[in-house]
């Protein structure tokens, strides 16, 4: 291997702790490095379980740092963080989409300026602590390859990673359960065996997505009409930005019948209404394409396609509408397709690429 170097990001969490130690252990010259991403110095401090945005994560990585005697640097990200992450969350809301800026961060911040700057100081590669596993297949193209776990799966939230990136990633943690990487730490004696997973967005830790907003543009978003779906009056909503495609809760509306979310329209500030069979359909379209473990989608191929995060998946056939967008149409209804997030496409356990969602079609 001639002591390849490797730059692990270290969120101060279990599993970037383990992989670093997996990767030490595997002869690797490992360099333990946490992004400094908050924007103010009091502006994460409620975070304190182990999110990537949490001034807590420099203590606990640099004591698993000490622990396994590497060398430790936090490194500044905070402009280009606020930049792609942040203001791109801001704007999304404004526009009616409901954003994944997880999955914005680790595309343009973990993987775009973290790996240049990682090359830049005579790395090899950089590696996380995600429970994926890259793999470079028959036709020469890196993809990312689902965990041994379902459990913890995560890759959905890097299916945007190029080829390029995948080229000098590792993700050690992929071949392990949850319950195996708790029992390694436990084991070499680090501190954070047993802390608890981040679940929210980091830079929100409150989970006040609509407050953060306001507060960033320094400015109420304005009310609107709510509307069913024929267009008729009846309410008013409290700003687009408290809304998403699905939701049932906070709506206040006195209807009779359950009524969800089924689409938000910025430009004429009305968000629409209706019943639970309003929020299914059987198509979306989606664009801003990333191909992984294909050049270009199959069309007679089906696939299984993702929607969100914690969406199991249902199968699906693409379409090309131009080559930066794509009909993806399922061989059943899935429900709550939502704008802004992301459609990902798998062949089998690999990835075999996506897109962010725009609209769905009916």
């Amino acid at each position: 291997m001639d002591n390849k170097k490797v730059v692990v990001g270290m969120s101060g969490g279990v599993d970037s702790s383990v992989a670093a130690y997996l990767l030490q252990q595997q002869g690797y010259d490992v360099i333990g490095v946490t992004m400094e991403i908050w924007q103010r110095k009091d502006s994460c401090l409620p975070e304190t379980e182990g999110g990537c945005c949490g001034l807590s994560a420099v203590e606990d990585a640099g004591r698993v740092a000490v622990k396994l005697g590497i060398p430790y640097y936090v490194m500044n990200f905070k402009d280009v963080f606020k930049k792609h992450v942040i203001d791109d969350f801001i704007n999304e809301y404004m526009a009616g989409r409901t954003p994944n800026p997880c999955i914005v961060c680790n595309r343009k911040v973990k993987w775009e300026a973290m790996l240049k700057r990682s090359l830049d100081i005579g790395a090899d590669y950089i590696a996380t602590g995600h429970y994926s596993r890259i793999e470079r297949l028959q036709n020469g193209r890196y993809a990312v390859k689902r965990s041994v776990t379902d459990k913890k799966d995560q890759t959905y939230a890097l299916y945007s990673l190029t080829q390029e990136q995948l080229k000098h990633t590792i993700m050690p943690v992929g071949e392990y359960t949850k319950e195996e990487i708790r029992g390694i730490a436990e084991k070499i004696g680090l501190n954070v065996a047993s802390k608890p997973d981040s679940m929210e967005i980091c830079f929100v830790p409150d989970k006040d997505y609509a407050g953060f907003i306001e507060k960033s543009i320094d400015r109420p978003v304005p009310e609107g009409d709510f509307v069913d779906t024929s267009g008729n009056v009846i309410g008013r909503h409290k700003g687009i930005i408290h809304y998403t495609v699905g939701q049932r809760k906070g709506l206040n509306l006195a209807m009779g019948y359950p009524v969800f979310v089924t689409a938000i329209e910025s430009g004429t500030n009305r968000v629409v209404i209706g019943k639970d069979g309003d929020v299914y359909t059987d198509r979306l379209t989606a664009a801003r394409l990333n191909h992984m473990s294909e050049e270009r989608f199959c069309e007679d191929k089906i696939y299984m396609g993702k929607i969100r995060y914690n969406h199991k998946g249902t199968k699906c056939k693409v379409r090309y509408i131009n080559d930066d967008t794509i009909e993806c149409i399922f061989l059943e209804p899935v429900r709550a397709v939502t704008p802004g997030q992301s459609l990902v496409l798998y062949d089998g356990d690999y990835i075999a690429g996506g897109g962010v969602i725009f609209f769905q079609t009916t």
